[in-house]
């Protein structure tokens, strides 16, 4: 009986393709058990994407752990000979928190990992696997490319204070322009030096042209490195005829304890997120071999399972999907966009449908509860939207947030009785609608609180006694004032945002860049 391959999934078909690609390059097949001991991952748990692990007690008593990480036992028990690269490639299922079911979840893996002698002929043959890869989907594809030594050392001939760092990341990977320059402004930098942090988010597109407007940015000698080994990479893909679906982009970062040098992502058409991840890891190869140099990457086949046939039957670029929050704001946002082009024939105002239209725009609006949005551009189902700051803030999206808009201006503030007189002997009693916010403000200050979830009339907690004091919205104070509360301490601008899918950005920056850019100018006005 003949095998037909169409009956398997997509990440089934593919696991076959990249191990024939894999062993054909000369890897070996890297295989580990399921678990391991947990002491591995307490010691070098900086080199993890979440400290959260599966523990449990074997039959002789060790703490192992369901492992959460495939890189850090190959990195700890491959054989490697000295002076030599040892190749190898995986099919593992790790288990990691999910920030969506907020459960753990098995996630299926494929990858390989480089470790010892890395030079630049096994730096290009990494990459070159990745977009091969990537290939192998048969699915329009984009990997863009960094070098984390060009952000830090930019970080550095600036004057980033350390402690502020991690923050400016932030700015920089989110493409968040306004927190970006608000943050340089607080920690003291130049607007020299503001500047030259802001205009990474620029250095995105083909390779030749970024590299040569990244060039008068290159203000000491880690910087030029960077380039240098960009160019050296970029070149020898070019010679390979690789660089079609291959894209710079110097705002990608990633964790500074964990890479060093070149960084890089995948995604796919018609997934909301990055399906492959990679780069330099030299700390933690050189954790258990000094000197040791290392590079790899990991694909996420789960994520192939959300393609549908619909999805692979066409490429989902006719349109920009937006999401509008339900009210004034939403109304607000779409006379504004329609004043510049982008209305629809029928007004959703008027009509009972759910999504209205403009082909010739290109453009489909759908209305969702103010709360919604951030979640539905987070998984690709809109690829932009408006959203307040404080939604944004509290759902912790994985989105892009390209502009403030300035629109429904107010302040997140801690407001309590107007005698009240915080007693640090104890802890605060809390009450919000905005758990994630308060926690971390007063997380920052070391404050033990107890929070009291409330979901409406939050001025009334503090009345009745429920609470010490609340975290909420202050637009004009005059709900407080009308019930004897004042706002203790301002503690977050609010107003609406703009944000992104990331992977919608990889495939329709035009249509996105030409749409923010009108809005930008009605704004700000």
């Amino acid at each position: 009986m003949e095998l037909d391959l169409n009956i398997l999934k997509p990440q089934e078909r593919l696991s076959l393709q990249l191990r024939l690609l894999y062993e054909q390059e000369g890897f070996c097949k890297y295989h580990m058990g399921r678990f391991e001991e947990y002491g591995l991952y307490q010691e070098n748990r900086r080199f993890l994407s979440s400290e959260q692990v599966i523990t449990f007690t074997d039959l002789d008593g060790r703490l192992l752990a369901l492992k959460p990480d495939v890189t850090l036992s190959i990195a700890k028990n491959a054989q490697v000979e000295a002076g030599s690269c040892g190749r190898y490639y995986y099919a593992e299922n790790v288990y990691r928190p999910s920030q969506e079911s907020h459960t753990f979840q098995e996630i299926s893996q494929m990858g390989l990992e480089c470790i010892g002698a890395v030079d630049d002929a096994v730096t290009a043959q990494a990459v070159s696997l990745a977009l091969r890869s990537l290939a192998l989907t048969g699915r329009d594809f984009v990997v863009e490319l960094s070098h984390m030594g060009f952000v830090t050392g930019l970080l550095d001939a600036v004057g980033a204070p350390e402690a502020i760092r991690p923050r400016l990341l932030t700015c920089i990977r989110d493409k968040n322009l306004h927190e970006l320059q608000k943050c340089a402004a607080e920690a003291g930098l130049s607007r020299q030096g503001a500047d030259a942090l802001g205009r990474l988010g620029q250095l995105s597109g083909g390779w030749e042209a970024v590299l040569s407007a990244a060039e008068p940015l290159a203000l000491n000698a880690p910087m030029g490195a960077a380039l240098t080994e960009l160019r050296t990479l970029c070149g020898t893909l070019a010679a390979r005829e690789q660089t079609e679906n291959l894209k710079l982009d110097l705002s990608l970062v990633n964790d500074m304890d964990y890479y060093n040098g070149l960084v890089f992502q995948g995604y796919l058409a018609g997934l909301p997120r990055a399906v492959l991840k990679g780069g330099r890891y030299d700390p933690l190869a050189a954790q258990f071999r000094p000197g040791a140099r290392a590079i790899g990457f990991a694909l996420y086949l789960d994520e192939l399972d959300r393609l549908t046939d619909q999805e692979e039957a066409g490429d989902g670029r006719g349109m920009l999907n937006v999401a509008l929050p339900k009210g004034r704001l939403g109304d607000k946002v779409y006379d504004l966009l329609a004043g510049v082009g982008y209305g629809c024939p029928e007004n959703y105002n008027d009509t009972r449908k759910l999504v209205v239209e403009n082909p010739t725009a290109g453009i489909r609006y759908f209305l969702v509860k103010p709360s919604d949005v951030a979640i539905y551009v987070e998984h690709g189902a809109a690829d932009i939207g408006i959203v307040g700051k404080d939604i944004l803030a509290e759902s912790g999206a994985d989105v892009y947030e390209l502009l403030d808009t300035g629109l429904g201006r107010c302040r997140m503030c801690v407001a309590g009785p107007k005698d009240f007189a915080d007693d640090p002997g104890r802890s605060l009693r809390v009450a919000t609608k905005f758990v994630n916010i308060a926690k971390r403000y007063y997380a920052a200050q070391g404050r033990d609180i107890d929070i009291i979830k409330l979901n409406g009339s939050i001025e009334l907690a503090p009345i009745l006694g429920l609470s010490d004091v609340i975290v909420d919205i202050v637009e004009t104070g005059t709900t407080l004032r009308e019930n004897n509360l004042k706002v203790l301490t301002e503690f977050m601008p609010i107003s609406a945002r703009f944000i992104a899918n990331r992977a919608s950005y990889q495939f329709k920056r035009r249509e996105i860049d030409t749409l923010l850019g009108k809005l930008r100018e009605v704004t700000e006005q």
